[in-house]
């Protein structure tokens, strides 16, 4: 499998995104009015102590108040209840304890934002801090070691654990999370990670005393950069990036912190735009459908709510070669497959129903179930998949943090309303009727006009023109009827003359 990654900047807009064997499987898209503060940590205040939520909003100077839970609250706040000198360690998060008990109000708190504002929510927020560097993340006030479960040579994960804890300065009672990425790197690399903590760790904790409530502490790295620590690994074969100037920035940050892959950073410098040469732009497009072909002539629909995920299954023009069932379980194989693409590339989280085809046979939800889970191994997000409900449906999760692809680039239809339908010309007609009659029942008039769409008007006096005759004889009025452009489907207006 070939990968690489695509880094597009223009002057307010950056996208990066990551191609599988030619194929668009996720992309990041960073606006310089509008960057995510994932990751951010700040000095807020608390606001309000809700008991019966166990949660507090927190001041942290963004446009809405940040939301933190009782659970995630570590009681020992190193920055704002202590010196960070003492042996203290901080307590696991406790959700029984009461948020009263945790928290009250007017209290200055160090925060990290753990989750994007999404919709009319405000960020979520935990007092356990994380700093994460290209092998490693630094866990302040700790002292626990943990290895990233996706290194699952046992050997491996016994070699980094240790090498980690031999490494970490002694006295510091700081933990430390073994990324993915370091798997088989030496331990210069582990230790070059663990200074590089320890500095960040030591500017965040001189800054938190005296910077003012509001204000930002740490600030994660721009996209680009984010880009290569995350996503850049050994298997990767190129990261092309058009600008020069991000080029650059990016192969010092990537000389300093991983020279090993360096190399693979390079200018592009072609004609045409890079996205267009590698088909980005045009799978963008049809990531904001809600029909999703397969190559068998099926085809997924994705409907996304505020409350979940739904995605069906439908055989389309498939036939298959033998029988129905061979028929649906190859269809849905495949699905299971796009499925993961699709929940990458559109960046959907929360609660997601996959509504397979229908199978008899239980060996083949076995086999379709391991191909889902198989296709979500490149995933970088958090997934869980559960079996077949009763119900034949498959219930899974993926961790949010961002909007989806569909949020990002798009709002709610003005039209409709973010219905996604429209009402009938012939509803509005008979709407238009009964606003007629409530007219003229209370206000006295000789004749009314009726300004409404063009489609809407045309329906009026065609189809419905015997009845706009015995309206206009029913009510003693005369009624005139005008189509202007710039009244959409469902609009109209009632004139009295």
């Amino acid at each position: 499998m070939t990968e690489e990654i695509l880094v597009n900047v223009t002057p307010r807009e950056t996208r990066v995104a990551v191609v599988e064997n030619g194929m668009l499987q996720e992309l990041h898209i960073e606006r310089g009015w509008r960057r995510g503060v994932v990751g951010n940590i700040y000095k807020g205040k608390v606001q309000r102590v809700m008991p019966g939520m166990q949660a507090a909003f927190v001041e942290i100077g963004l446009e809405r108040a940040a939301f933190l839970h009782a659970a995630d609250i570590v009681k020992f706040n190193q920055l704002s209840e202590g010196d960070g000198e003492g042996d203290a360690a901080p307590l696991p998060p406790t959700p029984t304890r009461p948020i009263a008990e945790l928290l009250r109000e007017g209290q200055d708190i160090i925060v990290q934002v753990v989750k994007d504002p999404i919709g009319s929510k405000g960020a979520r927020l935990t007092t356990q801090l994380s700093i994460p560097s290209r092998y490693l993340v630094l866990l302040p006030r700790t002292r626990v070691v943990g290895v990233s479960a996706r290194i699952e040579d046992e050997a491996e994960r016994a070699r980094l654990k240790s090498l980690v804890t031999t490494l970490a300065p002694s006295g510091d009672h700081h933990g430390y999370i073994v990324r993915t990425n370091a798997e088989g790197q030496p331990e210069e690399a582990l230790a070059e990670d663990i200074g590089y903590l320890s500095r960040a760790w030591a500017l965040i904790a001189e800054k938190s005393g005296s910077c003012k409530v509001g204000e930002r502490v740490y600030e994660d790295l721009s996209l680009p950069l984010r880009a290569v620590r995350d996503l850049i690994r050994r298997d990767v074969e190129k990261v092309k990036v058009d600008s020069r100037e991000t080029c650059e920035r990016l192969r010092s940050f990537a000389a300093q912190y991983m020279p090993g892959l360096a190399e693979k950073i390079e200018h592009y410098t072609g004609a045409r735009p890079i996205f267009d040469l590698y088909g980005v732009e045009d799978e963008i497009q049809r990531a904001l459908d809600k029909e999703v072909p397969l190559k068998s002539g099926g085809y997924l629909v994705i409907d996304q709510t505020e409350a979940m995920t739904t995605i069906d299954v439908n055989t389309g023009s498939f036939l298959g070669q033998r029988n129905l069932e061979e028929t649906v379980y190859r269809t849905n194989l495949e699905a299971a497959q796009s499925v993961a693409r699709q929940l990458r590339l559109r960046n959907l989280g929360g609660i997601i129903i996959i509504d397979f085809i229908d199978m008899t046979d239980q060996e083949h939800r076995r086999q379709v179930l391991r191909q889902l889970e198989k296709a979500l191994t490149r995933d970088h997000a958090k997934t869980t998949v559960y079996e077949f409900s009763p119900l034949g449906l498959v219930e899974m999760t993926r961790k949010r943090t961002t909007e989806s692809l569909e949020r990002q680039l798009s709002e709610a239809c003005h039209e409709c309303g973010g219905r996604g339908t429209l009402k009938t010309p012939e509803t509005v007609t008979y709407e238009i009727f009964r606003d007629i009659v409530r007219q003229v029942r209370q206000f006295d008039a000789a004749r009314l006009l009726v300004i409404a769409s063009p489609k809407v008007v045309a329906r009026i006096t065609d189809e419905e023109s015997a009845a706009v005759a015995e309206l206009e004889e029913f009510l003693g009025k005369s009624i005139r009827f005008q189509p202007d452009d710039q009244y959409a489907q469902e609009q109209f207006d009632v004139v009295l003359l």
